[in-house]
């Protein structure tokens, strides 16, 4: 019985001695790898962070951009339309004016003017 006793003893000391190399060699062969892992994971992390700040950023700029180029296409809307208002008036004039120095041909009228800014 107590050879029994003996192996019995001697086996768990193996199993124990076989968990104890086994662990250790799991451990120096992968925490390399995980310490290796672990600094990507990091660098990761900053260059994400990065990147969505710089998004952020540039996603504001790019709404201020759009508020301001809407904000001079309504002033040169509004710029054209005072001019048209404006041109309008000084049309009708120097169309009235066209008509009552050549008696109302406009064809006439546009020859005089042409002839008197050429100097014939």
């Amino acid at each position: 019985m107590k050879a029994w006793l003996l192996r019995l003893a001697s086996a768990g000391l193996l199993i124990l001695l076989g968990i104890a190399v086994g662990t250790w060699s799991t451990t120096k062969h992968f925490r390399p790898l995980l310490d290796a892992e672990q600094d990507q994971v990091t660098q990761c992390t900053t260059a994400r962070d990065n990147l969505a700040g710089l998004a952020q950023e540039q996603g504001k700029a790019l709404g201020d951009l759009t508020m301001a180029a809407n904000e001079r296409q309504a002033r040169a809307e509004q710029a054209v339309s005072e001019a048209r208002a404006s041109a309008q008036d000084e049309y009708a004039a120097a169309n009235r004016l066209q008509q009552e120095r050549t008696g109302g041909d406009q064809c006439a009228a546009a020859s005089s003017i042409i002839d008197k800014e050429l100097g014939l």
